[in-house]
């Protein structure tokens, strides 16, 4: 449902600010009192589940930081990663492009060219290892305008393994060198060594044995929204949590298998690292406002895809086109524009949030960077509708785990249509009666789904998506 919208004059207050600052770089300390584009702060947790919150649902863990947080701005229940693994999600969150248009498909470094799990059919889709240097990120916008930039965390967009030209280094892809000032953590893995230091990470110097990796994260967010500046800033914190390894400080962990005593060890410590994260979360929020810059800056919440775990009422996992591969949280927050409590049924994807924050920033569109996103603005201040009536997603690749079926997909409404492309089938849910994907609708609607497998088909053309082939020699495994 969506609440009354915020008072036109607060609204033309803020659009006036965005019109001033468009195209002009930020170079001078600023005037007392005027009126600036506001900090951002985009939070892109690591494997969080659309239902491993307490606001949405989650009946076992303490997450109060996050579900103030989800009260205090517009809290989306239909919101989607771009793709079921993370660097997919990274390159449309840095680009506002598909994972389908970059051709970065699957998680960095993934598999070798040409690759079949032993009994598939299909061998995967041609795609690029790491988000190239001639895209244009956000980053590199938002700092040429006038902001301070700072990546925190984790990155997983700079893979060469199987690149093809072995003159390019890993490094040489690393965040500082696309946009970024500052990159703290910023490397090509996945995940962690540990989550206590020593971390073993080239970006990250190790703190006193021990340390906890979310609250040093969060320490160096605090401490970079603490120093002296005359420009906005742009903070890309991309925390490690909740990815594996599975690891949480003892007296959190202790807490949970207290009330998930039968459960899995991995499953106890997941909910650990999220109420740990949680806390460091609720530390830098306190620093925003100690600060005074809350009211000055909008937050984005999100994940980078489903989770590992059970994502139950949610089909599935990590890793595939279900709804629980791809179905995430996202919380925004932005005072004075934003209402607080506003709950929007819309569904979202990453994509939209590169044209979102380029509209906060009052910046012009590039007329040869496209963007397959679409800015969120009249939602989040609930002026209109979006314009588009469908959303898409493109997986061709196996996921680490191998266990995937490689397939497109479409949600437009309450339909949500699959293509899978082992045997041309397709799957047809109606998300709204059938949350969990359990009843097949296809041969109950052919118009439907032959429309929406259309509609998929023009959509994947315009985006030069590259397909699975057929297995024409022994699997590689």
């Amino acid at each position: 449902m969506l609440m009354k919208k915020p008072s036109l004059l607060r609204w033309f207050c803020v659009a006036l600010a965005l019109f001033c600052f468009q195209g002009c770089a930020v170079t001078e300390p600023l005037a007392p009192g005027r009126n600036t584009p506001p900090n951002i702060v985009v939070i892109m947790v690591d494997d969080m589940g659309w239902a491993d919150l307490a606001c949405y649902g989650n009946t076992i863990v303490d997450t109060p930081v996050l579900d103030q947080f989800a009260k205090q701005g517009m809290f989306f229940t239909d919101a989607y990663a771009a793709s079921p693994v993370c660097s997919p999600t990274r390159a449309a969150m840095m680009t506002g492009m598909s994972p389908a248009r970059v051709q970065l498909t699957n998680h960095a470094a993934g598999h070798p060219p040409g690759f079949v799990p032993k009994g598939k059919s299909l061998a995967e889709a041609p795609m690029v290892y790491n988000l190239a240097l001639s895209h244009t990120t956000l980053a590199q916008r938002l700092r040429d305008t006038g902001y301070n930039t700072a990546h925190i965390g984790k990155w997983h967009l700079s893979s060469t393994r199987h690149s093809r030209d072995k003159s390019i280094k890993q490094e040489a892809l690393y965040p500082e060198h696309q946009g970024f000032e500052v990159n703290i953590g910023g490397v090509s893995s996945g995940g962690p060594p540990s989550f206590f230091s020593p971390y073993k990470n080239p970006r990250l110097p190790d703190g006193p044995e021990g340390e906890y990796l979310p609250a040093r994260l969060a320490d160096e967010a605090i401490a970079y929204i603490q120093q002296d500046r005359d420009k906005p800033f742009f903070i890309n914190w991309w925390p490690y949590s909740v990815h594996w390894p599975m690891q949480a400080p003892e007296e959190l962990i202790k807490k949970y298998r207290k009330r998930m005593p039968d459960a899995p060890d991995n499953l106890v410590i997941y909910q650990a690292m999220i109420e740990g994260f949680d806390q460091e979360l609720g530390r830098f929020f306190d620093a925003l406002d100690d600060a005074g810059l809350s009211d000055d800056t909008l937050v984005i919440f999100t994940s980078d895809n489903g989770s590992l775990y059970s994502n139950a009422p949610l089909r599935s996992i990590k890793g595939h086109l279900y709804e629980g591969g791809i179905r995430v949280p996202m919380m925004v927050r932005w005072p004075g524009v934003i209402e607080a409590g506003s709950v929007n049924e819309t569904p979202i994807i990453s994509m939209d949030c590169v044209p979102t924050i380029i509209e906060v920033a009052g910046l012009p569109p590039i007329d040869d960077h496209p963007v397959d996103g679409e800015s969120l603005i009249p939602l989040l201040t609930q002026s209109a509708a979006l314009k588009r009536d469908a959303i898409y997603f493109h997986y061709p690749n196996y996921a680490f785990h191998k266990n995937n079926r490689l397939g497109s997909a479409i949600r437009q409404g309450d339909y949500k249509l699959i293509r899978w492309y082992d045997d041309n089938s397709g799957e047809l849910y109606n998300l709204v009666n059938d949350l969990g994907e359990k009843k097949n609708l296809a041969e109950q609607k052919p118009g439907l789904a032959e429309d929406l497998n259309k509609k998929l088909g023009r959509w994947l053309e315009a985006n030069g998506a590259q397909f699975p082939v057929p297995v024409t020699a022994e699997p590689q495994e």
